[in-house]
């Protein structure tokens, strides 16, 4: 229902009204405050109930929170609005899937963000191989906890419901089977994805006194402390090739005109180049 309020209003002061609760409704997402999120959007909402945007965010704040079906009608109503968004149609696809699967997803758990502060050698980034099929990708998006599981001389990786998602790399696997078995402890979490590929960072937690002195994840050169996951649960606007269903991507439009600096603050995760 819109705001006669704010209908009767000059129309600088609307574009006013819109452009100050969209920047409060990114920032709230940046800071994963998903409550106030929704309700930012929905005052957009209110006024311009055709505005595809702020519905792409009202469906990733109701996500965020575990609410499906709401969220699935958000993006239902971006995608009437606008039939080309792609944001939506990824999301729409990928909630659906959800609910025939198994009619309602578990709430995936969220590492807080400064346990993946990259550190040399306790950190590393990496692609899963063996991927599970697409409809098990489906209710997951960066930031989501994974838990690594040793199989004889295969390192799986797992979601909060003990589904497959994966497998590391054997050279990756070979290094840390060793680590592990003599008392290691690893923390994991998606970084990014799509039906085709799944990464994660993977962080060293513990590490057994016999192991003192040796370095988990080898690196080529020493670089500065720098947070991979920043305090957000949400990166924007990934291209097609790096998606994760647009979970990741659904604050696009409004981000391309931020500054570099409020653009980089935007990211969730940053892969660190192999250069530096």
């Amino acid at each position: 229902m819109q705001d006669p309020t704010t209908l009767s209003l000059p129309p600088e002061e609307r574009a006013k009204f819109r452009r100050i609760n969209t920047e409060q409704a990114i920032s709230l997402a940046l800071s994963s405050k998903w409550g106030d999120a929704v309700e930012a959007n929905q005052r957009i909402i209110a006024v311009f109930p055709n505005d595809a945007d702020a519905l792409n965010r009202l469906g990733k704040a109701y996500s965020e929170l575990g609410r499906y079906a709401d969220a699935l009608d958000a993006y239902e109503r971006a995608l009437t609005t606008d039939a080309t968004n792609t944001i939506a149609q990824k999301n729409v696809a990928r909630l659906r899937a959800m609910k025939n699967e198994s009619g309602m997803a578990p709430v995936q758990q969220r590492y807080d963000p400064s346990l993946f502060i990259e550190e040399p050698g306790k950190t590393t980034v990496t692609s899963l191989t063996n991927v599970a099929p697409a409809e098990a990708l489906a209710p997951l998006t960066a930031g989501d906890q994974m838990s690594l599981l040793l199989h004889g001389n295969v390192i799986e990786v797992h979601d909060v419901r003990e589904q497959f998602i994966g497998q590391l790399e054997p050279k990756l696997t070979l290094r840390l089977l060793n680590l592990i078995n003599s008392g290691n402890e690893y923390a994991a979490a998606i970084t990014a994805i799509d039906e085709r590929q799944v990464k994660v960072i993977i962080r060293e937690t513990f590490q057994h006194p016999s192991n003192a002195g040796k370095v988990a994840f080898p690196t080529s050169a020493t670089t500065d402390v720098r947070p991979y996951i920043k305090d957000s649960m949400v990166r924007y606007d990934l291209d097609d090739d790096d998606d994760d269903f647009g979970d990741d991507n659904d604050y696009g439009s409004e981000m391309e005109g931020m500054t570099e600096e409020n653009a980089e603050s935007s990211d969730l995760f940053e892969e660190e180049s192999s250069e530096n």
